[in-house]
């Protein structure tokens, strides 16, 4: 049976937090990732290491600062905000600084955002599910109590030794939670195989489509498993991670009809037959090139002619 385990451990006097070590492997394995999808994208390896130190710095501290600022009265001392190996990372905070850092890079080194973005996501959704893992050492990130004994079980559990959430119910003593962080880690890597299945081998040609279906996927995903947890980030009355989901996924909704809209409006505007009005009763053909043989054929049959009356004359 899986209950917990140390938050770390030690290697001489230096202390290493699971957590940071988990941070630390998902970007290295997302950059690996991102490298091998750069060419559906026309970029290449160079490219992804160079947008990396632009995402990665800008992704950290926007999931610090969005989970500090929903947090103030837990951060009284002001350098303990910058403590972020002991946990408390907003996803969503990283996803909007992570955007920063990418608008950047294609500003200043003049790259397509949407092909950027569509690179960036499986790794992205990759890297969230490998640092769910964090939540795990850490014990954070769980749901409500689990009071029937048949589902005190990992992975659908997890035992928590000492509960400090404010709206759990179990009293703070040792107690079976529901694991909402593998649960998260399930969905985050079944979107991962999806986006992978778009990007590679449905290969789809449209900028950004890879993009929204991310935002649309985890969205629905975050939302669903937000309501089970008993940590959340409020805003006012509302749960901020659910706000910002519904927000995303009608951004992504919206964003994928418009972009096959608009193609499928392409592609019947190229078919079109273009008429014009006559001079006359009725329409008319436009038929450039026809009306072009017509002229060379009579060309030729006048030089024919000629050539025979020259002929005629010489033998008289």
């Amino acid at each position: 049976m899986l209950l917990s385990l140390p938050s770390g451990f030690n290697i001489g006097s230096l202390h290493i937090q699971f957590y940071g070590l988990l941070m630390a492997s998902a970007m290295a394995i997302g950059i690996v990732i991102a490298c091998l999808n750069a060419k559906k994208r026309g970029l290449n390896s160079n490219d992804i290491l160079v947008l990396a130190c632009y995402v990665l710095p800008f992704a950290v501290v926007g999931a610090r600062i969005a989970y500090v600022l929903f947090n103030l009265d837990r951060y009284s001392n002001f350098w303990d905000a910058f403590k972020i190996w002991e946990g408390g990372m907003a996803i969503y905070g990283g996803i909007v600084g992570g955007a920063i850092g990418a608008f950047l890079y294609c500003l200043i080194h003049k790259k397509n955002v949407l092909d950027v973005a569509d690179i960036a996501m499986p790794s992205v959704i990759l890297g969230q599910a490998i640092g769910r893992w964090g939540n795990f050492f850490n014990q954070e990130a769980y749901g409500y109590p689990i009071t029937d004994p048949n589902w005190q079980w990992f992975p659908f559990g997890v035992y928590i030794e000492n509960c400090t959430q404010e709206m759990c119910t179990c009293g703070g003593l040792g107690h079976w939670h529901m694991a909402t962080f593998f649960y998260e880690f399930l969905c985050n890597i079944i979107i991962f195989a999806i986006l992978m299945i778009l990007l590679r081998k449905v290969n789809i040609k449209e900028n950004g489509v890879v993009m929204a279906s991310y935002f649309v996927l985890y969205g629905s995903a975050r939302a669903g498993i937000e309501s089970l947890r008993t940590d959340p980030l409020m805003l006012g009355n509302v749960r901020a991670a659910q706000l910002f989901s519904g927000l995303i996924i009608a951004f992504g909704v919206i964003f994928i009809i418009t972009t096959y809209v608009l193609k499928y409006i392409k592609i019947k505007k190229s078919k079109a037959v273009v008429i014009v009005p006559a001079e006359n009763n009725g329409t008319q053909l436009i038929e450039e090139e026809k009306s072009k043989t017509q002229k060379q054929t009579t060309k030729k049959v006048e030089s024919k002619k000629n050539k025979e009356k020259k002929n005629n004359v010489k033998k008289e």
